[in-house]
This record gives structure tokens, sequence and C-alpha cells, in this order.
């Protein structure tokens, strides 16, 4: 099956999309349970206490508690909006924001940032010029509020995007004047399937009817993914292992004894990282145990993981090298785990 594929669907009544390129699952969103809120979820919030030291606020939800980085000239008992920028940790505090924003397909709505900037992925001066005067006039009463243009408008038609600045714009604004005094539920972070269609763009092919995940192979795809192992090129295979600290990561070279054995295994290793973290749902402190190469050959591996992980939607920082080999890297927490108690 060639082109890129979107399907919509439900696994265990949770509503889920998959995304198929050329055949293959490349993304996954499910959406969670246990009345986690959604990254994107935005809350009226009151300071609860500052946590000396470390420059960040406790913060008191509606069935909950949200923890604050920058926690700066806030004073316990004020009351604050906030946005969920991921999921906590087991029994740990949800991690939030004051930099609040709205993001749909085509446009990022910045309150309090006016002004209407283009993605620099988009580089045709005439296509920006006409991105430009869309969003302009969609947006011309609503001065209070910032317009980021996002790369998928590209090549969009002018009256979808129109319309989409005006939904956005009209939700950003009523969120914002809410006036609650006490803890309260803004505004719901989307679900697996507004994801789907805001971020993987018009699809060759889209399946949404009951049933779409079992015709086209992906409820196989996701059984695969309760396994740790993952076969690579050449019989090589890696290991992805969640506990509750971290996500260990094996690299094994398999039958080959040649000399590059260990760095080919490696190469293949962070070509398929990516993809494998990313469906898995998996975050927070990531550990590669790689197989043997020279010192030599890291930079190799280096540039083969950052040019892999800068397609990858989740933001996640190379770390680096420990002083026992191993490579380390920090990853958001946008998704839950696949796999339950991962």
């Amino acid at each position: 099956m060639k082109g890129r594929v979107i399907a919509l669907d439900h696994v265990n009544g949770r509503a889920a999309a998959a995304l198929l390129v050329d055949g293959k699952l490349h993304d996954f969103l499910i959406d969670p349970t246990g009345g986690q809120p959604a990254p994107g979820t935005l809350f009226r919030a009151i300071c609860n206490r500052p946590l000396k030291g470390q420059g960040g606020m406790m913060l008191r939800l509606p069935d909950g508690t949200g923890f604050l980085r920058q926690g700066k000239n806030l004073r316990p008992g004020q009351q604050i909006l906030i946005q969920v920028t991921g999921y906590g940790e087991d029994q740990k505090a949800v991690p939030v924001t004051q930099k609040i924003v709205f993001k749909s397909r085509y446009i990022i709505v910045t309150p309090g940032a006016p002004g209407i900037n283009v993605s620099r992925r988009i580089r045709d001066e005439d296509e920006i010029i006409r991105l430009l005067e869309a969003v302009d006039g969609a947006a011309l009463d609503n001065t209070d509020f910032g317009i980021i243009i996002r790369s998928q408008a590209e090549g969009a038609d002018s009256d979808d995007i129109a319309q989409d600045v005006a939904a956005t714009l009209s939700d950003a604004q009523t969120a914002m004047a809410d006036a609650q005094a006490a803890p309260a539920l803004i505004l719901a972070g989307p679900g697996a399937h507004t994801i789907g269609w805001r971020e993987w763009g018009e699809p060759d092919q889209l399946a949404q009817n009951d049933g779409s995940f079992e015709e086209l192979g992906i409820l196989d795809s996701i059984e695969e993914l309760a396994s740790a192992k993952v076969s690579l090129s050449l019989g090589a295979s890696l290991y992805v292992e969640p506990t509750r600290a971290l996500v260990a990561v094996d690299v094994n070279t398999g039958p080959d004894t040649s000399p590059a054995a260990g760095l080919k295994a490696n190469l293949a290793c962070a070509r398929e990282l990516p993809r494998q973290l990313r469906l898995r749902g998996l975050g927070g402190q990531i550990v590669l145990d790689l197989a043997p190469m020279p010192k030599k050959d890291r930079r190799q591996f280096e540039n083969a993981l950052r040019s892999a992980m800068r397609n990858d939607p989740v933001e996640t920082a190379l770390v680096g090298w420990t002083p026992l080999g191993h490579y380390e890297l920090q990853r958001k927490r946008e998704r839950l785990p696949l796999i339950e108690g991962a």
C-alpha cells in the first residue's frame, strides 16, 4: 500500500488515530484514560505553595495538582490561567505553563503577543504574501492576539485558512475571558482524532469507519509494540524497555561479526528509535546501551540520530555520552505509554 493513509477508529473504547506511510505504521495516537488532562488543556488554577530553591510553584487544579516551573512573582492564593504541557509521572503533579497557545491545523494563536509571523519552513515569497493576506483579513479586529502561520498552511485554500483563523480566535477569546475564582477546567485538550487531523496534513486516503484498524492491519502492528524487541536490518535488534526511572534501549548486532557490525547496528537504531518511542508513547529519560563501536564513530552516530529526531514531532534533547559509554536523551512526555504500567 503506497502513500499516506490516516485511519480514525477506537481501541478498547478509546478514540485512536493511526498514520500509515507506504503500509507501515508511522504514528499512533490514543485518548488517555484515568482522567489525566491531555496536553493543551486550559485550567484556572490557584497558587498553592512555592518550592523554595527551585523557583517553581505548586498549583491547585480542579481534580489534582499542577507544577509550574517558573513561579516568580506569584503568591499563594493567587489565581492564574495555565495550560498543560505534558503528562505527569506516576503520582506526580501535572506539568503546566503560563505561556498559553491555541494550536490548530494552519495557525497558532498567541494571546498577549500580537503580530503575524510565518513558519520558517515556508520560503516562497509569493506564498508568504498570500498566506499573510488570508490571515490578516480574518484577524483584523483581534489586535490582542498574535498568530503564527504553520507550515501546513502552505498550499492550503485561502478560505479554509480564514475559517481556521476565525474559529481558533473565537476559542481563544472565549477561554481568555473566563473570570472564575475557583479552580476550573476552561478548555479540554484535543483528543487523538483532532490531533491527527491537525498534525498529519492531507492524506492520500482517509479511513474513518469502525473496524478500519483491523482492515488495514493496524491492530496487528499495535500488538507487536507489546514486545520489547525490535528487529533491525542485517539481523541486528534493539530492545525498548521502560522502567519506573527511565527508558532503557539495548542494541545488539546479532549474527554480524564484521568490524563495522556495531556501527551499522547503532545507525539502524538511530533511524528507527524515534518511531518506536513515538508509537509506544514513551518519554522522560532515555538511556541507550549501544553496540560496541570505536569512539571515532560516535560523531557519525550522533549525526544520524540528530537527523532522525529532526523529523519527529515530540521535543527531544540529545544530552550526550555518559562515562560508561551510554548515550542519553531527554524526551517530552507528550503522550501516555501505550502499554499500561510502562
